[in-house]
């Protein structure tokens, strides 16, 4: 290699930088099993537990009765602020956007009376399964109206 190609490792590395622990965040972090899915959980029974709190008290409640399509929206604009900032390459606001979609996610799974054992059931079912089979497998299954005619980009 050059002295430019090791410049711009130089320069990469630099901008990854190390993690606390002293690992390089070019690595990824693999969380322990289940810690995850534990998160989610606990956060899903606080939105759940808000649902009859006051709205001039708790975002959750207020969302919450404000209906489904509005907690729908409110995550449809989460979901595209982290697009732009993946987009942009900022990192950090990815890690933070990426939880409020998370969390929009979540309060839409109450509204519409969703368990999260549900997702996790299903994720479980897609395991191991090609995503293109799985897709596939998907639109044998919809309705008429999400059929052939559809102008939704695949």
């Amino acid at each position: 290699m050059g002295k430019s190609a090791d410049r711009k490792g130089d320069t990469k590395q630099k901008k990854l930088g190390k993690r606390a622990d002293g690992s390089d965040m070019a690595t990824p972090q693999l969380p322990r099993p289940g810690t995850c899915a534990t998160v989610l959980d606990s956060l899903w029974s606080v939105v759940l537990s808000r649902r009859t709190a006051d709205p001039a008290l708790s975002h959750s409640a207020r969302l919450l009765s404000r209906g489904t399509p509005k907690v729908a929206q409110k995550f449809g604009e989460e979901a595209v602020e982290c697009l732009i900032e993946a987009v942009a390459g900022n990192r950090d606001a990815v890690i933070a956007e990426s939880a409020d979609v998370l969390y929009h996610l979540i309060v839409l799974w109450v509204a519409s009376g969703i368990l999260p054992e549900e997702v996790w059931a299903e994720l479980k079912r897609r395991e191991g399964i090609s995503g293109i089979a799985e897709k596939a497998s998907r639109a044998r299954d919809l309705p008429v109206a999400f059929g052939p005619q559809t102008k939704k980009i695949p």
